[in-house]
């Protein structure tokens, strides 16, 4: 499990990073309609509120949806799983979060976003998904070759190697 969730935190930090060097902007998140229902859910889950939490995830969920944006539900497939461990129905989270990690790459695949569909990527893998986060490397992959940039496709390939780096840590 610790190999697991190391494995896990490097790729999200390769697709972090490389979201931080891309084109979107960083304010995104601090700004987007949703942060402020996510924040108000932590702030209940760190005082045990858990109604309290779902309730505030409910509106950030709706905010996401009216936002049309990739990232609104990725954020809040991720709180999805927080509110699962905290209140202790973890495959109930994982369902939840799934939803919005597939929603979330529907966009970003819609709006040609690699930042995006990596992202997700990161989210199926943390999940154990394998199947799906192979797809989303070959949406990933297509979405590099369509622009045909050199920049994009490096950035696939090292997303590629640091998976298999993964399933070679004891996945």
């Amino acid at each position: 499990m610790k190999v697991r969730f190391a494995a896990v935190f490097a790729l999200a930090m390769l697709a972090a990073s490389e979201v931080a060097a891309s084109h979107i902007n960083p304010l995104v998140a601090q700004t987007a309609p949703w942060a402020t229902h996510i924040r108000l859910m932590d702030e209940a889950l760190a005082e045990k509120n858990v109604t309290a939490a779902e309730r505030a995830w409910h509106d950030a969920y709706l905010a996401a949806v009216g936002s049309r944006l990739w990232l609104g539900m990725v954020e809040v497939g991720d709180a999805s799983l927080r509110i699962g461990a905290a209140a202790g129905f973890r495959k109930t989270a994982e369902a939840t979060a799934r939803r919005a990690y597939l929603a979330a790459l529907f966009r970003a695949r819609e709006l040609a976003s690699l930042d995006g569909v990596l992202r997700t990527a990161v989210a199926f893998a943390a999940l154990g998904d394998r199947e799906v986060t192979l797809h989303c490397l070959r949406i990933a992959e297509s979405l590099a070759r369509e622009a045909q940039s050199d920049k994009a496709r490096n950035r696939v390939n090292a997303f590629r190697a640091r998976l298999a780096t993964m399933k070679g840590e004891g996945r």
